[in-house]
């Protein structure tokens, strides 16, 4: 991204969309609104508030958009997906899945909308602009993060 780095979990890249997926190994309870800042997790008497997860993967959807500028509208799809023994107290917001659901809404988008070429070109693009995972990269990134976040406080 133009203003730091961001680490994205999974790109499935297929002939139906791009699919930029944040993945969440929770327990316990959850507590989630779409538009909230942070969503609350609570494992018997402790609460513990994590990064709203669309938010956070709006930011990949949009370095992914920078990059494959050339897909057309509606190409890079967004997916949050719970892993792990969780459970939604509230509405499960749009976009959030658990594994079988996530599986079940990649196989639901059937209109082609790009060539196994550009397929290719797609992933070939998204690897050439993909940091190597180092120890270093990770301690860029928490770096911008703090950056990022002590700028907008």
């Amino acid at each position: 991204m133009s203003d730091g780095t961001t680490q994205v979990d999974h790109i499935l890249v297929s002939r139906f969309g791009v699919f930029v997926i944040e993945t969440k190994d929770y327990r316990g309870w959850i507590f989630a609104s779409p538009r909230q800042v942070t969503w609350t997790q609570v494992i018997y008497r402790a609460k513990f508030r994590f990064q709203n997860p669309i938010l956070q993967n709006l930011r990949h959807v949009q370095a992914v958009q920078e990059l494959l500028e050339f897909l057309p509208p509606g190409a890079i799809r967004t997916l949050v997906v719970f892993v792990g023994d969780s459970e939604f107290k509230t509405d499960v917001p749009g976009g959030v899945f658990d594994l079988q659901g996530a599986i079940q809404y990649v196989r639901g988008s059937t209109a082609e909308i790009m060539s196994q070429n550009r397929m290719q070109f797609c992933v070939g693009r998204l690897e050439t602009h993909r940091l190597s995972v180092s120890g270093q990269t990770d301690v860029e990134h928490v770096e911008n993060l703090e950056r990022r976040h002590s700028s907008a406080a």
